[in-house]
């Protein structure tokens, strides 16, 4: 699950508003290089919205399945807010949905067809038969 925490406001090139949505994954357990001590940290991602700001303001705090996910894209420059620093990165975190997958579909019309005597076979209710 992810978790719609907060909302940001970007313009387009010709001057249209629209907001993004930040979503955080789950905590995580990472072992930092430095101090081989563990710290607690959550993958973050942002994904565009259609909605208004009111709307993203009555989402905050909102569920979603899925998760977040590195995924590789080609190299850019980064600043380190905290420090100044400027870095190449290599990746970034996108959301990913949770989707059905094709097993969960199967057993689910498994499940309909091992519970086909609950429907009629000729169009009566089985009540209107019984006298």
């Amino acid at each position: 699950m992810v978790r719609i925490v907060n909302y940001k406001e970007r313009q387009v090139e010709d001057g249209r508003i629209f907001f993004v949505l930040e979503l955080q994954g789950g905590v995580e357990m990472v072992m930092s290089q430095e101090t081989n001590q563990f710290y607690a940290t959550a993958k973050r991602a942002f994904i565009t919205s259609t909605f208004d700001e009111e709307t993203c303001k009555a989402l905050l705090g909102t569920s979603m399945p899925g998760k977040i996910e590195k995924q590789e894209c080609e190299p850019y420059q980064y600043t380190v807010k905290e420090t100044g620093e400027m870095i190449i990165l290599n990746h970034r975190y996108v959301y990913m949905p949770e989707v059905e997958s094709p097993a969960n579909e199967d057993k689910a019309v498994q499940r309909l067809f091992a519970e086909e005597h609950t429907f009629s076979q000729n169009g009566v209710l089985e009540e209107e038969l019984v006298d």
